[in-house]
């Protein structure tokens, strides 16, 4: 059985842990973070063996990265950057439970949790995190590093830009696209379309301001120099 090392230990990473157990796919080998407090204790049994650097070392462990929370959701494709592992280290974690048709794609270093439904034609990039109980439906797609969590509902057709994130409960209408490192509220119902780098909330979602520093910064580096994977 495959080795696989989740980077991070925070609560994304400790559900993906559990992902990983009920799937049986790989075996997990431990956490990695760069937290020097966490470095040799467990994380709900599973060791954090050191720093995020240690993939380096470890080179035949699949690895998927887990990191990321509403105030800086830009931190997964900071550490991928930084890490510059090739595509085919990345390991695609899909918990027993979740639906994933035929048709649909799902692309490296993604994370599907538990009974998550993508019905047909549905394309997910890398490094996308999608919590429980998600549903995408006919033709969404998802761009890289893209966050979705616990109860988002995708009407057909709708578009997640890279990097957005989408908060729970919230609804996107179909065909509506969700810009490029923008954050949606939770609960939030997304009517039209939402231009990149802002934060919508409320039903109907509306402005409220820009997004945080993190999300503007990895924007503006993406729109000066092109995306960084």
């Amino acid at each position: 059985m495959t080795g696989l090392v989740i980077v991070g230990a925070g609560g994304f990473a400790r559900e993906t842990a559990q992902a990983v157990a009920d799937a049986g796919e790989f075996k997990l080998l431990g956490h990695l973070d760069d937290n020097p407090a966490l470095h040799g204790t467990d994380v709900d049994g599973v060791p954090v063996l050191g720093g995020c650097d240690l993939v380096h070392e470890l080179t035949g462990a699949r690895v998927v990265i887990c990191v990321g929370n509403p105030r800086d959701y830009a931190a997964r494709a900071r550490l991928v950057r930084r890490l510059a592992l090739p595509a085919d280290r990345y390991a695609t974690v899909i918990h027993p439970t979740a639906s994933v048709s035929a048709t649909s794609e799902i692309g490296p270093g993604t994370v599907l949790l538990a009974h998550c439904a993508l019905t047909a034609a549905v394309r997910v990039g890398a490094h996308v995190a999608v919590m429980p109980q998600v549903v995408l439906t006919h033709d969404d797609v998802v761009e890289d590093f893209a966050t979705l969590t616990s109860g988002v509902r995708l009407g057909g057709g709708a578009r997640l830009e890279r990097g957005a994130y989408v908060g729970s409960g919230a609804l996107v209408r179909e065909g509506t696209t969700v810009g490029a490192w923008s954050l949606v509220g939770m609960g939030s119902a997304v009517l039209g379309d939402v231009p990149p780098g802002e934060v919508w909330v409320g039903s109907p979602a509306r402005r409220l301001r820009a997004a945080e520093p993190p999300a503007l910064e990895q924007l503006a580096t993406e729109t000066v120099g092109g995306p960084l994977t």
